[in-house]
């Protein structure tokens, strides 16, 4: 198997000074902001549309599963496209798509087909992995090679920002206080998503007419052939761990309105419960901060299998009980999330050398695990019942709790 990696940046600005810098990076934040705003909104957006086309839990996965394979198939191809037109036309570019998506939302809820919804959400995530694609490298090399890892954690903080703002944005606008979804009708879905796509043109335009520091890039193709990171072990099993740890994270997300707003755990209406998402977002967000000063005492592996197992355990108290334990112990398990991805990340590329590239490329893929896992839980809750199916997300800790003891360890497999 081969994967092209996204363009490579070499570590230069052709122009540009310190005053440029700064405001080329509070423009940069703002994208960060919003691509964790828009795939938090999907979190509203699960029960809403669940309601309003009377879906069982699997088919209402289908909105995280066209979202997040949008990050698996267009990956590859948006990095050949940032490559080919440049980093700053690649971030108006993905704008542009994303907004394209949010506009159709309205003629969605105008026919009332849950599959236009489907095709909206595609489209929409297709322009936030473009805008990934090329924002990311930007970050990395504006300023200071020493100071790249802060510029990085501040953006993701402001990513978490969006997350943690969005589930209040969602409650007010697309669920009504003490009301219920109307069923056949999605129509409060189009004024919050007009608000984005106006939201996402001004700033395509503000990218457009800016003069950012211009990089240095040249575009590498990361194999021509086979792909040699696969002999590492390690790497392997990361690979897996990204794809649950996205898979859980995304699974209980997108089901804490419908767990919160049952008689014998919340037993609150859905515009209360989705504001309380804001609570597994946002200790995701204090998390990470945590989790920064942690690591540098203790190892990241052992910080991360601490994390798995603890989420672990609030899954099971939350399956296994009911009533404000099982709400707060579910709400719980973002704070242990928060840590989880780049630490996987970086140990699974731990010794890879010249393969670090292709590594990258290969954990990126995994994402699609956000796709995968909240689909799998679905036909759980449909099966069984929606307390039951958290016991899947479970399992994924119990693999990443095995990674960040066992499986980190740098390694290839054995050849014959």
């Amino acid at each position: 198997m081969s994967v092209p990696s996204q363009p490579q940046v070499s570590a230069a600005i052709t122009t540009g000074h310190t005053g440029q810098y700064r405001f080329a990076l509070g423009a940069l934040t703002s994208l960060f902001f919003m691509w964790g705003f828009i795939t938090c909104l999907n979190d509203i957006l699960i029960p809403y549309l669940k309601g309003a086309f009377e879906l069982n839990y699997t088919q209402a996965m289908l909105i995280q599963f066209c979202f997040f394979s949008a990050y698996f198939v267009v990956s590859v191809p948006a990095g050949k496209l940032v490559g080919k037109i440049g980093y700053q036309k690649g971030i108006v570019t993905g704008l542009l798509t994303a907004g394209i998506g949010c506009v159709l939302f309205y003629p969605a809820a105008e026919s009332g087909i849950y599959g236009v919804f489907l095709f909206a959400l595609f489209v929409l995530a297709a322009g936030i992995t473009v805008l990934q694609v090329a924002a990311n490298p930007f970050v990395s090399v504006l300023g200071s090679p020493e100071t790249a890892p802060a510029r990085l954690t501040m953006t993701q903080a402001f990513n978490s920002l969006g997350t943690t703002v969005a589930p209040f944005f969602g409650a007010m606008l697309i669920f009504s206080e003490g009301s219920t979804v109307e069923v056949g009708n999605a129509s409060a879905t189009q004024l919050p998503y007009l608000m984005l796509a106006a939201m996402l043109a001004s700033l395509a335009l503000i990218f457009a007419f800016i003069k950012l520091p211009q990089l240095s890039s040249t575009t590498e193709e990361v194999t021509t052939g086979e792909i040699k990171a696969w002999q590492h072990k390690h790497l392997v099993l990361g690979a897996i761990g990204i794809f649950v740890y996205v898979g859980a994270e995304v699974a209980i997300g997108s089901t804490l309105v419908s767990f919160l707003h049952q008689p014998d755990i919340g037993n609150m209406t859905e515009a209360q419960a989705a504001k309380l998402i804001a609570y597994y977002w946002g200790g995701a967000m204090i998390g990470r901060f945590i989790g920064a000063l942690v690591m540098q005492k203790i190892s990241g592996r052992t910080v991360l299998a601490f994390n798995a197992v603890c989420a672990f355990a609030l899954v099971l108290i939350a399956v296994f009980s009911s009533g404000q334990l099982a709400l707060w112990s579910i709400l719980a398990v973002g704070l242990c999330n928060s840590v989880m991805f780049p630490t996987i990340f970086s140990l699974s590329l731990n010794g890879l050398g010249k393969q670090t590239a292709q590594g990258s490329g290969i954990l990126c893929l995994a994402i699609v695990g956000g796709a995968v896992i909240p689909l799998l839980q679905g036909m759980l809750a449909d099966g069984i019942n929606l307390q039951l199916s958290f016991l899947l997300p479970a399992l994924c800790y119990i693999y990443i709790a095995y990674f960040g003891l066992k499986g980190a360890t740098p390694q290839r497999f054995k050849s014959n």
